[in-house]
């Protein structure tokens, strides 16, 4: 696949929620590929620590890892202050962690709801609010947030991840407003069904997967790699007039 080449990006520094695997595995490659100083947080320290073998066998760059439970914004704005320290205020922010796990109305409880959305929404702000400062002492930024197009289809199955993953186009939208006057640019992201490990081994069927393509106008799956290259293209000065959008990778599904 070819991807695009974006000199401005050259050690640029760049934070990653959810770093570790699937669709954020993906990003640290492109930008460590771009020769960008990428730091991110995840779980999974064994899958990060593999990766992190591998850019750098590949690329020369060694990202920067850190592990981090994102619920926990006191330690995720640590890591950033941490990252910031060793790599440079950040040009870029990434906030790609969500977790996607099924359920429905009747069997959800509050604390299942608020565990939800403290994953899946308000890191994005928290996060947002540690780098804006470093952003508006260097000119400006690109936050962008990784939303799903389940939102944009109202796919049943998962309520609150859907919920939240409209959340994060309102606050791309309010964050660029606000955050506009300093030239930090604010965009959503918004893959549709990208067929991770994940994805494979959890939900993908035959049936599942013929009905999706089915909908969509390209008629073949949504790779890692169709995200990482958006989000080079939203990062980079490429897109320097674009603020408060939504840039949709579904292969036209509808």
């Amino acid at each position: 696949m070819i991807t695009a080449s974006y000199p401005d990006l050259i050690d640029a520094p760049i934070f990653i929620t959810g770093g570790g695997s699937g669709i954020g595995a993906a990003f640290v490659r492109a930008f460590c590929q771009q020769g960008a100083r990428v730091a991110f947080v995840s779980l999974d320290e064994d899958k990060a620590q593999q990766l992190c073998a591998s850019v750098e066998e590949e690329t020369g760059v060694l990202p920067l890892f850190q592990r981090c439970d994102i619920t926990d914004v006191e330690h995720l704005q640590q890591c950033i202050a941490s990252a910031a320290e060793q790599l440079g205020q950040f040009r870029v922010l990434i906030n790609n962690a969500a977790r996607d796990t099924r359920h429905s109305l009747d069997k959800f409880s509050a604390d299942e709801w608020d565990a939800s959305l403290n994953t899946n929404l308000r890191p994005h702000f928290f996060t947002a609010q540690a780098v804006a400062a470093g952003m508006r002492a260097q000119g400006g930024g690109s936050i962008i947030n990784v939303g799903s197009n389940s939102a944009l289809l109202g796919l049943a199955g998962y309520p609150a991840y859907v919920t939240a993953k409209a959340g994060i186009v309102g606050l791309s939208k309010a964050l660029a407003r606000e955050l506009g006057p300093d030239n930090i640019r604010v965009n959503a992201l918004i893959p549709g069904w990208v067929m991770t490990e994940r994805q494979k081994e959890l939900w993908v069927t035959e049936e599942a997967l013929e009905e999706c393509l089915d909908q969509q106008c390209l008629k073949r799956t949504i790779s890692e790699q169709d995200c990482a290259n958006s989000a080079l293209f939203l990062a980079s000065g490429a897109s320097a007039m674009i603020s408060g959008q939504s840039l949709i990778i579904d292969g036209g599904r509808v």
